[in-house]
């Protein structure tokens, strides 16, 4: 035995005094876009996480269309632990079949985190980027009378990822006061456009359009351009994303000591 090797006692390894095994590292999966403001959009979240847990490794990895691609951070890695976090807010597609395959192909010894929405922490984001946007605050019944959001997402065929937004949006209502109605930029009804009609039928003409997006992109500028009234930026390097990314991964490595339990 060198004086480097820790002594073993059985087959269980000892470690020396102080010393804790390194914890697996935190993979941002994003979805990736042709926005240049993503990219910067995702590594300010990603210096925001890094700076709420210091001495965390952690690693940014696209799905598709901006470097770096999953597959080549999950190469750099080797055979290293990781937890991977889609910053993506609902279950889909992209959750269910794009990232545990490139997963599934890589060496590291990976587990996928939920996606981030739905949560509190989500609703407390998208709050927080209406009231910077305009939304007032303090208004009495009578005002809220009038007042509604639509809440825009990409929009997926998968009816979890509908169910989910559904669910964020009745989170986000819930700290409003007032309606909150789930709208898509594609693959999924209504769209934007149609939920504010819908929504000026029923009486409600201060509407105001909460992206439920990461980033700037294509999608969400679209959302934003048919709001009537305000239009909040999409969510990015908030605060409560930042801790709600560290839940995520605090949850799978909860949820693995219990299966080993």
């Amino acid at each position: 035995m060198t004086a480097s090797t820790p002594p073993r006692t059985g087959s269980r390894t000892v470690l020396p005094l102080g010393r804790r095994p390194a914890p697996p590292a935190l993979v941002l999966v994003a979805h990736g876009s042709r926005d240049p403001r993503a990219l910067t959009t995702v590594r300010a979240l990603m210096a925001r996480v890094g700076a709420l847990r210091p001495g965390l490794p952690v690693h940014l990895g696209h799905i598709e269309l901006n470097e770096p691609l999953l597959p080549d951070t999950l190469a750099a890695l080797g055979d290293t632990r990781a937890v991977l976090v889609p910053l993506l807010l609902s279950r889909g597609y992209h959750v269910k079949q794009d990232i545990p395959e490139m997963a599934g192909a890589a060496r590291a010894r990976t587990r996928l985190a939920a996606p981030l929405g739905p949560h509190p922490l989500l609703a407390e984001a998208l709050h927080a980027r209406l009231t910077e946007s305009g939304w007032p605050s303090g208004t009495d019944s009578a005002a809220r009378r009038s007042m509604a959001v639509v809440l825009a997402a990409a929009g997926s065929r998968d009816p979890d990822s509908a169910a989910d937004t559904g669910r964020t949006a009745r989170l986000l209502s819930a700290r409003l006061g007032v309606p909150v109605v789930p709208a898509y930029a594609s693959a999924a009804a209504p769209t934007v456009p149609a939920a504010l009609r819908t929504l000026a039928e029923r009486g409600r003409h201060r509407v105001a359009v909460a992206s439920c997006f990461t980033a700037p992109g294509r999608f969400a500028s679209q959302c934003a351009d048919a709001a009537p009234w305000i239009a909040s930026a999409p969510l990015g390097a908030h605060d409560a994303m930042a801790r709600l990314v560290l839940h995520r991964y605090d949850q799978s490595l909860g949820a693995r000591s219990a299966e080993a339990a």
